[in-house]
């Protein structure tokens, strides 16, 4: 049997929560599975009406334009410093006058003060966005573009987290939403920053080149490592390094996802004065529930409520014991039943609150 009690607005508060969970994946076949669908792809600069056709994706039936994959990374993220130096944004939009023959006449040319597109800044420091462009020495010009589905990142990537190696090294980002490269010669200190950043709430990650490329690949020092700066065979051409981590199936990613959850917390308060009787038909004698007859119909009767509760029930050392809690609807349907891990004593002398939590 059971005792009901109605909710007051205090008696509910709904508080919000984050979780992380983990992620370690290992081979470009676990990246690309039905259960993942983790993606690499090439862009490169050039004319969609001509190069449309060439496509990239390493997921059979979702590979889409390399010229598109360009365009789309350098609208959403580095409009605002393709014209800048040092991976800083480039000077904003300025108005100017133009002098009347006094203060009314004059007349303001051009847009207010202010940045051309939003491009989902990671960081208020530096934001290193150097985004590679054509031009005359260099007419193709190839990028790399990791996405990673929402099933996996949930609200965020959280910052820090993010690990990918492979045969090139290895690279993680710095909490800011910049990439470091280690080369696998060097030591575990051995990171620097390199030209790419990661979008942690849209599972972007962008990989252009690191800042050791660019030299021819034979030098006179070899593959040797010196302090911690590096030489000959440890720099290789920028499109070579893309591809090391785009195309390449001998490599590892980990990171971990961020999610929001709501918890609503029941108060379920027993005063000092309710529920120090028990519920229980065993307690009461008669419990038995007989048949009635009354013509062709059966009728129930519960002779339990005019029996007589035993002996020790009566005692005044009698105080019965909480086992479960069930929530139910304004129609007494009951939507859900909490256990408790143990019995309960109720209290006669002071009042007894029982949480209950719901995460949704």
């Amino acid at each position: 049997m059971s005792a009901y009690k109605q909710f007051n607005a205090q008696d509910l508060i709904i508080s919000p929560f984050e979780v992380n969970k983990g992620f370690y994946f290992i081979g470009g076949d676990i990246l690309t599975g039905s259960n993942v669908e983790i993606d690499r792809y090439l862009g490169k600069n050039g004319s969609y009406i001509l190069s449309g056709s060439d496509v990239t994706g390493n997921i059979p039936g979702q590979q889409i334009s390399k010229v598109l994959v360009y365009d789309s990374i350098k609208q959403l993220y580095y409009t605002n410093y393709l014209s800048g130096s040092g991976g800083f944004t480039q000077d904003a939009i300025t108005s100017s006058i133009l002098l009347g023959a006094n203060v009314v006449g004059n007349t303001i040319i051009g847009g207010i003060q202010q940045s051309n597109f939003y491009n989902y800044e990671q960081t208020t420091l530096w934001p290193n966005k150097d985004f590679p462009t054509s031009s005359l020495a260099t007419s193709s010009v190839s990028i790399g573009v990791i996405s990673i589905p929402s099933k996996l990142w949930g609200d965020y990537i959280q910052p820090e987290s993010f690990l990918l190696t492979g045969p090139s090294g290895s690279i993680k980002d710095d909490g800011e939403g910049r990439l470091l490269w280690k080369h696998p010669n060097s030591p575990v200190t051995g990171y620097e920053y390199m030209a790419g950043n990661i979008i942690y709430q849209h599972g972007i990650v962008t990989l252009f080149d690191s800042i050791t490329v660019g030299s021819e690949l034979n030098a006179t020092y070899g593959t040797a490592v010196y302090g911690t700066n590096l030489y000959g065979g440890n720099r290789v051409e920028k499109e070579s390094f893309i591809n090391a981590w785009i195309t390449s199936s001998d490599v590892t990613m980990s990171f971990s996802s961020s999610y929001k959850l709501f918890e609503t917390q029941y108060q379920c308060t027993i005063n000092e004065n309710e529920f120090n009787y028990s519920l229980n038909p065993s307690a009461i004698t008669g419990s038995q529930i007989p048949t009635k007859f009354s013509g062709s119909n059966i009728e129930w009767e519960n002779t339990a409520s005019i029996g007589t509760p035993l002996g020790f029930v009566t005692s005044s050392y009698f105080e019965p014991y909480i086992t479960t809690v069930g929530l139910y609807d304004e129609n007494y349907q009951l939507l859900a039943v909490g256990k408790l891990s143990q019995p309960l004593q109720s209290s006669p002398t002071t009042d007894t609150t029982i949480l209950v939590n719901i995460d949704r």
